[in-house]
């Protein structure tokens, strides 16, 4: 069955191209604009770490509608893709955090905080549209650095429970949320689940240092068991549950579209009906 395996998949991977484009089917939700304005609920704002004031770094910041100032939310953590990407099929990104999707999908805008986070240049001065740091180390201190100053921070600001703060990430940040995450001990001690839509730690080797399959293999020990809901465009998720062998900790779907864009959950589809389930699952008090 090893053997088929791969034939498998390339004939997956053949059928993609004809799987529907997001664009076939109307969004039901709309990702509000980042402002300058104070936090607010409903309200989507750039916010900038303390300690970071005098530099180009900032977050998106969005506080759900039904926020209180007394009240526990989950939180999620958003990394984006590698920015000045643009396919055959018209999926562009831009790689700096007001481009992200999935957290506001995720919820339809209610019951979360949810935090787009940028990657970091290795300088700790400005944010890296492409991978992280600056080639060729491609560091990633900065970057980790300022995830945990951003987590608590809106923890300790907006009500954040750091209890139930779940990363994600699409294409570049679903790489990260185990080759960054997991990184040491203190960051991945730090989240309760994670979202990897759309590639995924150790499937196949990348231009940092540290991608080959040891090295990610020993990264994932540090997730001690936590859920991992690993989704992507035709036949990704596939490909990633063939390398792992399938496991309890995780829950992999196909969005069922072509496009290589995190605009496929802001439509209505069953993979993101399944998504929604499981973040409310891992995400209950007490879970």
């Amino acid at each position: 069955m090893k053997r088929l395996l791969p034939l498998v998949l390339l004939a997956a991977l053949a059928r993609a191209d004809e799987l529907p484009d997001i664009r076939s089917v109307a969004a039901d939700l709309v990702v509000p604009p980042m402002t300058t304005d104070a936090p607010a609920a409903g309200s989507r704002v750039r916010q900038v770490a303390a300690g970071w004031e005098k530099t180009a770094v900032y977050h998106a910041l969005y506080l759900p509608v039904d926020w209180r100032a007394d009240g526990k939310w989950p939180v999620i953590v958003e990394w984006p893709g590698n920015g000045g990407y643009r396919n055959a099929f018209g999926d562009e990104c831009s790689g700096r955090p007001e481009g992200c999707n999935l957290g506001y999908g995720v919820t339809a805008g209610a019951g979360a905080i949810w935090v787009s986070a940028p990657f970091v240049d290795a300088a700790g001065k400005g944010i890296a549209e492409k991978w992280w740091g600056d080639p060729p180390g491609y560091d990633p201190e900065p970057t980790l650095a300022y995830v945990r100053a951003t987590v608590r921070e809106v923890c300790a600001r907006f009500g954040g429970d750091a209890s139930r703060v779940v990363l994600a990430g699409f294409s570049r940040g679903s790489l990260a949320v185990n080759r960054l995450g997991l990184h040491d001990d203190d960051t991945a001690k730090l989240w309760r689940a994670f979202l990897c839509y759309s590639h995924y730690d150790g499937v196949r080797p990348w231009p940092y240092p540290s991608s080959d399959r040891d090295s990610a293999t020993a990264r994932r020990e540090r997730l001690g068991g936590r859920p991992q809901f690993i989704c992507g465009e035709g036949a990704n998720a596939d490909e990633t549950r063939a390398y792992l062998g399938g496991g309890r900790a995780f829950t992999f779907a196909g969005t069922g579209f072509r496009n290589h864009n995190d605009a496929w959950i802001l439509r209505p589809n069953p993979a993101r009906e399944r998504l929604r389930e499981w973040f409310r699952t891992v995400t209950a008090p007490g879970s």
